[in-house]
Formats: structure tokens, C-alpha cells, sequence
């Protein structure tokens, strides 16, 4: 059975033998090149071919001429596109057609200069009807007018629509480049604040890149239309004088024959070219200037020359003040100063029939509004969950103009991704603001516009870090870690590798704001774990875990407990994502007890595995610092009250020992390179738990309960 494709059957010898019933392979080969040519994927190839070989071989008159139409066509097509679009970026090919435009018309610049240059002794039709015809049409019969005019044409496209363009567009480029931080920190602050989605957000982001690689381009496309015009003048030059020096040393014509033969042919062709040159240089100029004005070129000049009628009225008056000088022809200029006039009349008698109906549509509307809204009273009600406020000094780490992929941005998201994976629920979106009130390079966390961090940066530098905690010996401004409190020093980005080779931990600003935004954030966790974030969460429930939850809310135990719950197991960094698991032990614990703490330690228990493993060290153990059995026995006999409200009642100068000891202990094992847990009794541990939060807020307390059977243990110390 042979293999077949869509152009035929596969030949199974060298010469392919035609197959009955089968189209023929040439035949079939030729179609599709056919459709490829109709789905454009070929022609511009050919077409762009065309123009190198043009560049190459010789031309006839003929074809010369059609060619000739075609570029005059292609201009003017270019020049209404230019026109009629209502935005720049719909004509975002330009700088490729200009390209283009500008490769054709050099390459029949080329071709007619061999045609001239060859046959130019035989007669004004040597290089086309369509070059003589322009020749004829503005020489006149007179060379020196041809020149003069030509000349003319030069100069207006190259020294004032070519410059001028070029200068627009290398404007609006960089100030594009400059715009781009503020109008990226916009978008993200809407999308932060609500205003727009995330795929509103990406269209946004879309359309401002595109902005600035258009300009960006459009800035180099212009140097096409300068280089296109200074060709222009010195093929005009070379026809000239290689003609003359052609036609009079090997054709034998006299001195004022090939002038003038060779003039009228060579001011035809520049003028063949130069026209459309023209044309394309209006379009560019019109394309770059047109940003920032929306809707077409005529409707945007009608609308915008017709706003103010006492301009037009003045044009009026000037217009009739001019035909009464002597010597000014009258009729023209008081024809102009009526028309003027009249459109002034008819401008302000528009506008105020305009601002009329505005005034009626703003009265039925305060008709319609029969009580006041309230709805700027309740937006002031609306709180920020999360927000970094930002120096100005600050704001290129937004979007770095230099396109740095570490962004603070990117950052963030990366973040909320990360500890949504690792604690179970999304963190609230985080609101960037800049504030000039603060100093320039200093930045403040906010938690429920409560501020719970602040700290200072330096974009252009580096923050460079002893692992040891001591101060490093690189010269830099010295500081204070914002995160964690140790000694730090800001240094040049050339210091990297040296810092690098004794040793420190070098960080970027970005990676620094990140990182105390992560603490942060953990430390809050169970203030943004919200009732209506709970909800969500038990929606999204697998449907048995959500029968489960049908059955034990509210009849054993109500919403705002397992919420309660939630929380304190956040507060200590126990991630809630094995949300099911947590719920069978609530439907467990609820049946013997209603107290909170009591659930939550029997949920850390069914969670054993879990937490053991989020404290493993690498070596696959789980460091401990066990509580002494005296210490456990002092603990136990200080507590005092029942249920919710039993508690800790110790002396304060032996609370301050077991604080004393509790350091010592840890110190040792952060110089062995351990990060242990204190493992306490599980009648103890909350409140353990409770007297060190307060000053190791990242120390984990597990009791015997919480280890796991299958869990290596190493016990590196002793309170």
C-alpha cells in the first residue's frame, strides 16, 4: 500500500510514472504554488526577489514604465492609509512597507539610469514614455527649468518634510521609552485595585509594548526616507554628467544635444522618483505626528480648527483688512474673509447649540438622582489588604526601562503563587503606590493601612550580607537587614564578584522588598485569612470532603470556629492547604471538646507528618531542642483555670530564665549549622508557644504528639 500526500502520490522509482485516476504531481505541484502565491506567503518573497534582481539585469522600456505606475500607486495608496487611520499603531507595518517602497524605488532609479545611460543617444523615449512624459511636462522646453524645479522638489522633501519627520519620530520615541514606567505602574495599580482584569491588564501591557517598538522603529525608519532623498541627488548628478560624457565622447552628439537630451531624461526619471519619495515622506511625517490624536486626519483637523469660532473670526478680519492694502487683489481675499466668516458663524452657532443640550442632559440627570448618592462616603470605607508605597526614588524597580525580567512586579506574583502553594490559601492582590511624602529611596509595607514594615533601597546597588551576622569589610553604606535585623552594607554593582569570592550573601533591591514582603505577609497570615476567604475555600472542596462539612456545621461546632482554627494554625506557619484532613480532625475534636485550642492540637496531631516534614532539614532529620523534664514539670503546675480560660501563670523571674536558657540553646544550634523545633509536652505546648512568639516569632514548638512514627530524629540541645 502506498503512502500518499496532499501533492500526490510518492513515485517508488527515480522517474515518476503518471497514475490513473491521480492528478498529475506537476500539475498538482503548480496548484499549490498557486494557493500559496493567493495567500500572500509567497508573493511578498517574489515581489522582494523582483526588486534584487531589477537591481541586476537589464530593463526594457516597457516594463520600466509599468513598474514606474506601480510605485507612483503604491505612494499614494501609502499616503491615504496614512490618512485615513484613526490610530498610529493600525499602520503598524509602515516601517516595513517604507522599506520596501524605498528598495523599489532605488531599484528602478537603477534600472532607468542604465536604460538612459545605454540608449539615451537614441532619441527622449529612450528610458520609457513615462519619464519623457514628466521631462516634457515640466521642462518645457527648457532645461534650466527643469533643473530649478527639480531642485526645488529636493530640497522641500529632504530638508524639510524628511527632517522634519525624522525629528518627530525620534521624539515620540524616547519620550515613549520615558512614559513606559508610569503607564506600566498605572496599569498595575488598576489591576491591583480592581479596576481591570487580568486579561484587561495583558491587552493593556500588549498595546504599550507595541507603542514603543513602533516609535522605536518608526525612529529608524525615517533615516530610509533621508538616505532615499540624498540617492536621489546623486544618481541626478551621475545621469547628467555621465550622459554628457557618454553621448558626446563615444555617440558623437554635440554639446547642446546631449544636454539636452540627457537633462530632460534625467530630470524625467528623478522626478518619477522623487514625486513618490514625496508622497511617502508626507505619509511618514503625517503617521508620527498624528500620536495622540484619535480619529481620522480630516476629522480630527475639522473638529479641532472649528472649536474655536473667534479664531475663525479673526482669520475673518485679517482676510478683509488685507484686500483693502493697495495693490492686494479684493476678490480673493474678501472672498476668504466671507468664507471664514461664515464658518465662524456656523462653529459658534454649533457650540452653543452643543453646550445647550449638555446643560439639559446635566439637568434631567440631577432630576433623575431624587436621593443623594452615597457612593463616594462608602469607596472611602474600602481598605487596602496589602500595599507597598514607594519613594519616588523607587519607581524604576516597577518596570526597569532597561526590560530586567526581576521587576518588583513579577516578583509579587511569583510570591503569591509560591505561598499560595505552600500555606493553602491565595494572598490578597498587593496594591503598589508611589508616595512623595516619603523620603526618596524608602519604602513602607502596609497590612490594613497599618504599616508592619519599612525599609530603605538603593536600586543602583547591592546589598551585601555576612552569613555570620558580623559587618562586612567592603567599602559601601553600612545598614541595617529590614527582614531579619542584621548587619548589612550597600554596595556598587562592580563589588558583586569580590563580595562573592570572601564569602557574602549578595542580594538586589527587588530580591530584598520581596523577601521582607514574604515575612511579612507569613507573619500576618492570620489577619488576611478572612471569613469570606474561608468560604471560598470550602467551595472548592471535593464533593465527599464538602458532605463532611455539610454534617458537622453547625451541628457540632460553627463556621467562625473552624475559621478560629484556621487561624491559629497559620499564626504558626502550618500550612491549611490538606484542608480535608484538617476538616476530619475538627469533626473529630468537636465531639469530645468546644474549646478552640484543644481542636487546633488535635489538628496539629492528624497534621504530624506534615509538619514534620516542613521542618526536615536536608539531611533528612528532624532537629530537636528538647525541654527539660524540670522545666516541663514548672510549666505544668503553673497553669491555673479551666477550659478557654485556663493560664500561664510563672514567675517573672523565672519566665526570664527560660527565656535566657531558650536563647543560649538556640545560638548553639544556629553555630552547628541546625534549624531545630522545641519539642514540649502536649499539655504545655500552647503555652510555650505563646511566651515565645513574642520574641522568636519563626521558632516552631511541637509537642511528643506532633512526631511522626516514620520521622528521623537528632536532638541537638537541651533548656
Amino acid at each position: 500500500m502506498s503512502d500518499t500526500t496532499a501533492a500526490g502520490p510518492v513515485p517508488s522509482t527515480d522517474t515518476a510514472q503518471p497514475v490513473p485516476g491521480q492528478p498529475n504531481g506537476l500539475l498538482v505541484g503548480l496548484g499549490d504554488l498557486a494557493n500559496a502565491a493567493r495567500r500572500g506567503e509567497i508573493g511578498l518573497a517574489l515581489g522582494v526577489v523582483a526588486i534584487l534582481v531589477v537591481l541586476i539585469l537589464p530593463m526594457p522600456a516597457m516594463m520600466l514604465d509599468l513598474l514606474l505606475a506601480i510605485s507612483i500607486t503604491f505612494s499614494v495608496l501609502i499616503l491615504m492609509t496614512a490618512l485615513f487611520i484613526h490610530v498610529p499603531l493600525e499602520f503598524s507595518a509602515f516601517p516595513t512597507v517604507l522599506l520596501i517602497a524605498t528598495m523599489m524605488r532605488l531599484a528602478l532609479n537603477l534600472a532607468s539610469t542604465r536604460l538612459i545611460l545605454t540608449d539615451g543617444h537614441e532619441g527622449t523615449d529612450a528610458a520609457g514614455q513615462v519619464i519623457q512624459a514628466f521631462g516634457n511636462f515640466v521642462m518645457q522646453g527648457n532645461f534650466v527649468i527643469g533643473i530649478i524645479v527639480f531642485a526645488i522638489l529636493v530640497i522641500v522633501n529632504f530638508v524639510v518634510i524628511t527632517k522634519g519627520s525624522g525629528r518627530i519620530a525620534e521624539v515620540a520615541a524616547r519620550f515613549t521609552l520615558d512614559a513606559m514606567p508610569g503607564k506600566q505602574m498605572a496599569i498595575d495599580a488598576d489591576l491591583s485595585a480592581g479596576l481591570i482584569n487580568e486579561d484587561q491588564a495583558r491587552e493593556r501591557r500588549k498595546k504599550l509594548e507595541d507603542e514603543s517598538s513602533f516609535f522605536g522603529a518608526m525612529d529608524g525608519a525615517s533615516k530610509f526616507v533621508r538616505g532615499d532623498a540624498i540617492a536621489g541627488i546623486l544618481i541626478t548628478f551621475i545621469n547628467i554628467i555621465g550622459g554628457m560624457i557618454i553621448g558626446v565622447g563615444q555617440n558623437g552628439m554635440s554639446m547642446m544635444d546631449a544636454g539636452q537630451t540627457y537633462t530632460l531624461l534625467t530630470i524625467g526619471d528623478g522626478l518619477v522618483s522623487q514625486i513618490p519619495a514625496l508622497v511617502v515622506s508626507t505619509a511618514a511625517g503625517l503617521l508620527v505626528s498624528k500620536a495622540g490624536v484619535d480619529g481620522a486626519a480630516d476629522k480630527a483637523l475639522v473638529s479641532q480648527l472649528s472649536g474655536y469660532p473667534k479664531a475663525l473670526g479673526m482669520a475673518s478680519f485679517v482676510m478683509g483688512g488685507m484686500a483693502l492694502l493697495p495693490g492686494i487683489p479684493m476678490l480673493p481675499f474678501f472672498a476668504l474673509s466671507g468664507i471664514a466668516g461664515g464658518l465662524a458663524w456656523r462653529a459658534a452657532k454649533t457650540k452653543k447649540v452643543k453646550a445647550q443640550e449638555e446643560v439639559a442632559v446635566q439637568q434631567a440627570e440631577a432630576e433623575a438622582e431624587a436621593e443623594p448618592v452615597e457612593e463616594p462616603i462608602s469607596e472611602t470605607l474600602q481598605m487596602d489588604e496589602l500595599r507597598i508605597e514607594l519613594g519616588y526614588g523607587l519607581v524604576p524597580l516597577i518596570n526597569d526601562p532597561r526590560g530586567d525580567s526581576d521587576k518588583l512586579t513579577e516578583q509579587i506574583k511569583a510570591l503569591r503563587r509560591q505561598l499560595a502553594a505552600e500555606m493553602g490559601f491565595v494572598m490578597p492582590a498587593v496594591r503598589i503606590l508611589d508616595n512623595m511624602q516619603l523620603p526618596a529611596n524608602e519604602y513602607i509595607i502596609k497590612v490594613k493601612e497599618v504599616d508592619s514594615g519599612h525599609g530603605v533601597l538603593y536600586p543602583e546597588q547591592l546589598m551585601a550580607m555576612d552569613p555570620k551576622g558580623a559587618q562586612i569589610d567592603l567599602p559601601g553604606n553600612h545598614t541595617t537587614e529590614p527582614t531579619f535585623g542584621l548587619p548589612a552594607t550597600w554596595i556598587d554593582s562592580d563589588l558583586r564578584e569580590e563580595a562573592a569570592f570572601k564569602g557574602y550573601t549578595v542580594v538586589d533591591p527587588v530580591t530584598v522588598i520581596s523577601t521582607h514582603l514574604t515575612e511579612t505577609l507569613k507573619a500576618h497570615m492570620p489577619e488576611l485569612l478572612s471569613y469570606g476567604n474561608m468560604q471560598d475555600l470550602l467551595e472548592k472542596l471535593p464533593e465527599k470532603s464538602r458532605k463532611l462539612l455539610d454534617d458537622v456545621v453547625p451541628a457540632q461546632i460553627s463556621a467562625p470556629a473552624i475559621l478560629r482554627v484556621l487561624q491559629t494554625l497559620l499564626r504558626e506557619r502550618v500550612s491549611i492547604r490538606d484542608l480535608s484532613t484538617i476538616l476530619e480532625a475538627i469533626a473529630e475534636a468537636s465531639g469530645f471538646t468546644q474549646s478552640v485550642q484543644a481542636i487546633t492540637e488535635h489538628v496539629r496531631t492528624r497534621l504530624s507528618r506534615q509538619i514534620c516534614a516542613t521542618h526536615t532539614g536536608p539531611n533528612g532529620y528532624l532537629p530537636l531542642i528538647t525541654l527539660s523534664p524540670q522545666w516541663e514539670q514548672e510549666f505544668a503546675e503553673s497553669l491555673i483555670g479551666e477550659g478557654e480560660d485556663r493560664q500561664l501563670a510563672l514567675v517573672p523571674s523565672r519566665l526570664q530564665e527560660f527565656i535566657k536558657d531558650l536563647r543560649k540553646a538556640f545560638e548553639v544550634a544556629g553555630e552547628l549549622g541546625e534549624a531545630p523545633v522545641l519539642l514540649t509536652g502536649p499539655h504545655i505546648r500552647p503555652y510555650v508557644r505563646q511566651i515565645i512568639e513574642r520574641f522568636r516569632a519563626q521558632t516552631p514548638v511541637m509537642s511528643q504528639h506532633e512526631v511522626h512514627p516514620q520521622a528521623k530524629l537528632k536532638t541537638v540541645g537541651q533548656v
